[in-house]
């Protein structure tokens, strides 16, 4: 996990230093809050556009898929935070194995929960064709 997250923050801070380079090469010398500002701006936004189509073909249909997406990334989040929180304070071993087997546990129980859905929707669409 450790080695993980320092992959990781070395690839962000590799693209960091390319964005100062090219601010400081530019005439407009931004400070690192209007960089982070912009940045920041331009990959949501540009996360928003690539997610806003998908979200509104899925809402006709798949409220469901929406909410496990949402579910998925909070745990995703929270799983991360734990682990990383454990590390920092000595409470536990920061281990990418423990984020995998806690999403894994979502994921088997969401299956279930599906399963069972399905075939109660499956039962009520039986008995009340139309509805």
């Amino acid at each position: 996990m450790v080695s993980f997250l320092y992959y990781m923050v070395r690839g962000v801070a590799r693209i960091h230093d390319k964005i100062l380079a090219l601010n400081d090469s530019s005439a407009l010398f931004l400070t690192d809050k209007q960089l982070h500002f912009i940045v920041m701006g331009l990959l949501g936004m540009g996360m928003l556009l690539l997610v806003y189509p998908l979200f509104i073909a899925l809402s006709r249909h798949h409220v469901l898929i929406i909410a496990w997406i949402y579910v998925f990334t909070v745990l995703v989040m929270l799983s991360f935070a734990i682990e990383i929180g454990q590390g920092i304070t000595n409470t536990g071993n920061m281990d990418l194995n423990d984020v995998i087997s806690g999403l894994a546990g979502f994921m088997l129980l969401f299956f279930i929960f599906a399963f069972v859905r399905l075939i109660i929707l499956g039962i009520w669409h039986f008995l009340f064709p139309g509805r």
